[in-house]
């Protein structure tokens, strides 16, 4: 076999990040499963859930009181609307 008709295919060691386990990717790609948990993961379904933006747990109007019983801060769950 001539050196002409052989293709070099670069890999990367990587580890799936479900898992653990260690596995060939091809170099530039952009895997971090692996063949099994990829398979597995495709299965679960987002329907119903609505990408959002991230934001902070507010339930209503949270007062903080000082020792003193003052009260130094009101937080609005309001949207970031105060």
């Amino acid at each position: 076999m001539e050196s002409e008709d052989w293709e070099i295919i670069r890999l990367e060691l990587k580890y799936c990040e479900r898992c653990g386990g260690l596995w060939l990717r091809q170099r530039n790609t952009g895997g971090v499963y692996c063949a099994g948990c990829t398979s597995e993961i495709s299965d679960f379904s987002l329907c119903g859930r609505r990408i959002s933006r991230p934001r902070l747990p507010t339930n209503g109007t949270l007062e903080i009181e000082s020792q003193d019983r003052a009260i130094r801060f009101i937080v609005c769950g309001g949207r970031g609307h105060a």
